[in-house]
């Protein structure tokens, strides 16, 4: 379903862009909700009652006019009502955020370890466009890829809104060189460079991994070794596509999980568990390079980072 154009009445909050619910029409004998507090209650459950008492008290609910409403406005149906998300709870990250560069187009920022992209489950203020927003103060940004959470390194974000859709077809049509580093085991018998190419799909047993299944190959990657420290080797992968996890199941398939992988090629820590920082997945987005599509300059762009030799 397409995401309903933004509401320019709407401010960002916090960093933090609206979330929206549509109120559905109902027949005239339909009266299941009286109020905007019961249909609140009753549509977005995982909100408490008392909770969306308190927001509509506190004004952080607005109709389309952008004006606040209250707990006990009558219900109804065919507008929609808008809302920042927040979380009691929110562990936090304590790793930087660091702009490489901006200009009127893009941004490009290095993430950290364990820093979501965008806001999702349990994580809103401790996201990269969170923390960007809030940072720069362009609520426009929006990323034009997604690196996984656990890895660290280079996100391309787009500033104008107008721009986004030529940016992120350069990733659906591959016209964009990526290129990681990784630490995993040292592996001097094996052939090099080694070209992955298999099929991923969603693990079955669990929503949170990926693994490689027969079929027709929709992931492809290029590794190969650029030095070796004791029993670790740090790792060049090119991916050509990008599917979820893709260089994390291509390694653990090759028998070299990466260092610091929970999820590989057992899975050691649940996704809601507690993290440890001192052992973060041994994965980054190094480089990016593509010729701009909106200004047809050759864009390239390096992360400053570096991973850390394992302890063990």
């Amino acid at each position: 379903m397409a995401r309903p154009p933004r509401n320019p009445l709407i401010p960002t909050r916090n960093g933090v862009s609206p979330s929206c619910v549509a109120m559905p029409l109902l027949p005239a004998d339909d009266g299941r909700w009286r109020t905007l507090l019961d249909f609140l209650s009753d549509r977005l459950p995982a909100v408490t009652r008392a909770d969306w008492e308190r927001r509509l008290s506190s004004a952080e609910v607005l109709d389309e006019a952008g004006q606040p409403v209250t707990a006990d406005t009558p219900f109804h149906g065919g507008g929609r009502l808008y809302y920042w998300r927040t979380l009691d709870d929110e562990p936090e990250v304590p790793f930087e955020v660091r702009v490489l560069h901006r200009d009127d187009r893009l941004l490009v920022a290095d993430k950290p370890h364990f820093l979501p992209v965008t806001p999702t489950g349990r994580f809103v203020q401790q996201t990269l466009l969170v923390r960007l927003k809030r940072m720069t103060g362009i609520d426009t940004l929006s990323p034009i890829h997604r690196i996984d959470r656990e890895t660290a390194g280079l996100v391309v974000f787009a500033v104008q809104p107008q721009d986004r859709g030529a940016y992120q077809a350069l990733f659906r049509e591959r016209a964009v060189d990526k290129v990681y580093e990784a630490i995993a085991p040292a592996a001097e018998h094996m052939a090099w460079p080694q070209h992955r190419r298999s099929r991923i799909e969603e693990d079955p047993q669990a929503f949170f991994r990926m693994t490689e299944t027969p079929g027709e190959p929709n992931s492809d990657t290029t590794i190969e070794p650029l030095e070796r420290h004791g029993i670790w080797a740090r790792y060049r992968l090119r991916p050509v596509t990008g599917k979820r996890h893709q260089l994390r199941v291509h390694m653990a398939a090759l028998g070299l999980p990466l260092a610091g992988d929970q999820f590989y090629p057992r899975v050691r820590r649940g996704p809601g568990e507690a993290e440890d920082f001192t052992d973060p997945l041994r994965l980054l987005a190094r480089a990016i390079a593509f010729t701009d599509p909106v200004t047809g300059d050759q864009r390239l762009f390096e992360s400053r980072q570096h991973l850390s030799w394992p302890d063990r």
